[in-house]
């Protein structure tokens, strides 16, 4: 996939836009496990749509961070999905979503060395059973447990060990940066530019001045799309998503975005 690309989250409200070619993405992103229980003609729509666009993929229940063991059946239906859709990308989240069964929400890890050592062993089994690497995104967290590293040197650590790659999401420094009092301008600057492979932007909700919420169901705001191009400056361009699951605008909304970021691309051409 070209580095100066950008793609929007394929949603079911999206899906006859994407059948009739009218987004204007390079690439749509979908999450493997609203897809791989079905056969027929949920699947028979997806290959129509790849026809149209290269998919990545984004997961919602690898709970890389959780003391419960990984689900090789999910791993192995995963693998399966990812050569048939002939998907080079698939990222997770770096947090946890299970313990004793499905929590239904992202958590974060304790920022912890010990966590560090757990996760990223967990992360080499990962790519050693799917043959290729992993891709972790930094998320948003509302409360840090017990936090013996800062965000920014867990991360570091976790993707040093589990010699995985970075999902960059922007909007999640971004909202962090408030709720957690840090510059997300140097937090952006820090983090290691060759494990940054890839990319979300999304809109969040300011519900008070010391707390952002990530809702994914707002139009970006410029604040965000200026860390964006900052990133770009110190990384380099990646593929980048624009994420919208709720409060669909319009298509040409929608559009209007992805060309912002290709703009943003564009200047580092």
């Amino acid at each position: 996939m070209r580095a100066n690309s950008a793609g929007l989250g394929l949603r079911n409200e999206l899906v006859d836009a994407a059948l009739a070619g009218d987004i204007n993405a390079d690439f749509l992103e979908l999450a493997p496990e609203n897809w791989i229980p079905f056969k027929g003609k949920r699947l028979e729509t997806l290959a129509k749509i790849a026809e149209n666009y290269p998919l990545t993929t984004h997961g919602l229940s690898l709970s890389i961070g959780s003391q419960d063991p990984l689900d090789i059946v999910f791993l192995n239906d995963l693998k399966q999905f990812l050569a048939e859709f002939k998907v080079d990308i698939y990222s997770e989240h770096l947090s946890y979503c299970s313990h004793n069964g499905q929590l239904y929400d992202l958590l974060p890890i304790p920022f912890t060395q010990e966590a560090v050592s757990y996760v990223s062993s967990r992360i080499l089994d990962v790519q050693t059973h799917l043959n290729r690497p992993l891709i972790l995104e930094n998320v948003s967290y509302y409360a840090s447990p017990a936090p013996e590293l800062t965000e920014l040197e867990f991360i570091k650590r976790t993707l040093e060990a589990g010699d995985c790659n970075l999902l960059l999401d922007v909007n999640n420094v971004f909202v962090n940066s408030v709720n957690h009092g840090y510059d997300p301008y140097q937090f952006i600057e820090d983090l290691p530019s060759e494990r940054i492979i890839y990319g979300h932007i999304a809109g969040h909700h300011e519900e008070y001045d010391d707390l952002f919420i990530d809702t994914h169901g707002a139009k970006v705001k410029d604040k965000v799309f200026e860390l964006l191009d900052y990133a770009y400056l110190h990384h380099g361009v990646y593929p980048t998503l624009l994420e919208r699951d709720f409060n669909f605008p319009s298509l040409a909304e929608l559009n209007q975005e992805l060309e912002q970021i290709k703009a943003i691309q564009a200047r580092y051409e």
